[in-house]
């Protein structure tokens, strides 16, 4: 007979929904902790921007989302679906393959409605504490603050869906403390107006790979140092006067609730959390604690989906996880490879180039089918024109009727 828990999910954004529709569907007893007064989490558009616009002070009013007013998805529709629940933006009056942030977080309304999840949200929830009941008794004291009442709960089991696109990295320039003009992170950024006639150095080009596009933008070299007259100098010895820098530095992991003496941690940069095995669980405290929505650069709501069904049986005993000593040598093994290859410890999570293995691996844990063959195409289509023409341009160079027939 299949075990039920009480399970503690920390966070209603795609990744805390669909945990939580998963582990109800297993017949586990579920409480969602949500800190705002609305789901969506990340796609929760937030116009308000934090007053330290380097998210560096720690008393700052910390602002959850980091999205841009005119942010579409880099994924198209059929990406941002789950498996049984398909985005269709027809609903909301418009063809786009890319959908504009406002179709997602509807999309996710709609979804957590039709799923009856928003009756298992405790909004405006903050956890303040996770931890341990006893080291070896497999439960765990949820402590949460709701208006000036907090409480203490105890669940069986713990999964972590927070997100990881709050707190920002900012990187370390020489000389900056003296530097006279702005600096904001793009966690703060919203609306391109206030940058109107200014000079924007912009570090960091995850999403724009292919700058020639435009006749107002150039890529340089490494900032060498900043000084007190605004110049700001690069490696190359090319210096430009600026009026901005905008830190496009990635976001650090972070779980300042979390207590688990030192077994779960994450590294001192906020790079990589760890060891987690898959990105999901902690050898030494699985499968009672659990993460969903670690890795990043992959098909995440998807993604998310499987990581959620997989935690999901693995609770009710119909799936078996490997021992702890198997788990942490997996770890190990992982991070050895992407210390041989060079590969940086930001990107400890990041799943791309090996996205459909991954997804497939975990798929194949619960004797589910491989991802439609389809998606996989679409996925490395996408991908290749992204690489191809930009990111800026390639949303706009399909149609929708041809989009799910394109081949490069």
């Amino acid at each position: 007979m299949a075990e039920s828990r009480r399970v503690a999910v920390i966070g209603a954004g795609p990744s805390g929904l669909v945990t939580a529709r998963e582990l109800q569907r297993e017949g586990h007893r579920v409480v969602v902790f949500e800190k705002s007064n609305q789901l969506g989490g990340l796609w929760d558009y937030n116009p308000q921007v934090e007053t330290d616009l380097l998210s560096l002070d720690p008393n700052r009013e910390i602002i959850h989302s980091s999205l841009y007013k005119s942010l579409r998805t880099n994924l198209p529709r059929q990406l941002m679906s789950f498996s049984d629940y398909s985005f269709d933006c027809a609903e909301n009056g418009n063809q786009l393959n890319f959908p504009e942030h406002e179709e997602v977080l509807k999309f996710l309304n709609e979804f957590a409605k039709d799923f009856a999840i928003n009756e298992l949200i405790r909004f405006n929830t903050e956890v303040v504490r996770v931890a341990p009941v006893d080291f070896g008794e497999n439960r765990w004291i949820v402590e949460s603050k709701w208006e000036e009442l907090s409480s203490e709960e105890v669940f069986d089991s713990v999964v972590i869906c927070n997100g990881h696109y709050t707190v920002p990295r900012v990187a370390n320039i020489p000389g900056i403390k003296i530097w006279p003009g702005k600096q904001i992170h793009s966690h703060n950024y919203r609306l391109p107006e206030p940058f109107k006639d200014q000079t924007v150095v912009v570090i960091g080009d995850g999403p724009i790979s292919k700058l020639d596009n435009y006749e107002n933008l150039w890529n340089h070299s490494k900032i060498d140092h900043v000084n007190e007259s605004g110049e700001v100098t690069f490696l190359d010895g090319s210096s430009i006067h600026a009026d901005i820098i905008l830190y496009c530095t990635g976001y650090k992991y972070d779980f300042p609730f979390l207590e688990t003496n030192g077994i779960v941690s994450v590294d001192d940069e906020g790079r990589a959390v760890g060891p987690l095995y898959k990105h999901v669980f902690p050898p030494k405290l699985s499968p009672c604690l659990s993460f969903v929505g670690i890795p990043s650069q992959g098909i995440i709501f998807l993604g998310s989906e499987l990581q959620a069904k997989w935690i999901a049986r693995v609770l009710s005993g119909k799936v078996l996880l490997p021992s702890e000593e198997e788990m942490l040598a997996d770890v190990e093994d992982h991070n050895r490879q992407l210390e041989e290859a060079d590969i940086p410890k930001r990107h400890t999570h990041r799943l791309h180039p090996h996205v459909m293995e991954y997804m497939d691996w975990i798929a194949a844990q619960m004797g589910m089918p491989s991802l439609d063959a389809g998606l996989k195409e679409m996925y490395w289509s996408i991908y290749k024109c992204a690489r191809e023409v930009g990111y800026a341009k390639y949303r706009d160079l399909w149609v929708f009727d041809n989009l799910a027939k394109l081949s490069l």
